[in-house]
């Protein structure tokens, strides 16, 4: 159980994020949710948590902006005391043709996906340095480790959180702070929503298991890495994707 730690998920206001959001406080941690435009939805998160007995406070924060993460955490800290947990889910798609892409849309994923988790981690780092423990945890995906058409940008945002996983995981093991990506397939969200039947079921016949994942799925992966029981584990990809990706 997480009684007594707080945590802090980036972009909990719905899918993935949400899910992470409601498990770590059904398990007692005190769970601060990030989000940058979509306060209605984080505003629903909140009051679920509370109504089933939860610890909740919301942060309206855009990670890839280095200034605002720095000031979102050091505000985190001075109401809660220490943070315990991160969970860097924060992360936007641009897809298109690589021919096609624009500057724009490249740097905009980079930016939010990629350099938005260094900016987390960076401040929160210091903390958990200080309290000599700690658990960071990279949402990547399977586009990250395998690549994926049309997602130049995506995929090479999430191959680059594994690349900070493993280095985070190296630099902050001595003192007592864990660094794990998870590798989500497809998952059930807003995002997989809009794919048309044949995609959806040209996708289904790639996963050995024959179907789409849920979001509890990675709430429970999550939940798990953040716990006493993974304190031995660090700089690994734990993927949840159907056997997609083996």
């Amino acid at each position: 159980m997480l009684e007594g730690k707080t945590a802090i998920v980036t972009g909990a206001s719905r899918g993935i994020g949400r899910a992470i959001a409601l498990e770590l406080a059904s398990r007692g941690a005190a769970v601060v949710i990030n989000y940058n435009g979509s306060e209605g939805k984080a505003r629903e998160v909140e009051k679920q948590i509370r109504e089933n007995g939860g610890s909740v406070s919301v942060y309206q924060c855009d990670v890839a902006d280095y200034g605002q993460c720095g000031k979102f955490i050091q505000d985190v800290i001075k109401e809660y005391g220490r943070l315990d947990i991160l969970v860097n889910n924060a992360g936007i798609t641009r897809d298109g043709l690589l021919m096609k892409m624009s500057e724009e849309d490249f740097d905009k994923v980079i930016d939010t996906n990629l350099k938005g988790a260094f900016n987390t981690i960076r401040f929160a780092s210091r903390q958990m340095l200080k309290q000599k423990s700690g658990r960071i945890i990279n949402m990547s995906s399977v586009s990250g480790v395998a690549g994926n058409a049309g997602q130049a940008n995506y995929a090479a945002s999430k191959a680059g959180l594994i690349g900070l996983t493993k280095a985070a995981a190296r630099e902050l093991a001595s003192r007592g702070v864990t660094v794990n990506a998870i590798a989500p397939g497809f998952i059930e969200t807003d995002m997989t929503d809009v794919l048309s039947e044949q995609v959806k079921e040209a996708s289904v016949a790639q996963i050995p298991l024959g179907r789409f994942g849920r979001p509890e799925h990675v709430a429970a992966a999550a939940a798990f890495l953040a716990s006493e029981e993974a304190g031995y584990i660090t700089g690994q990809v734990l993927h949840v994707d159907g056997g997609m990706v083996m």
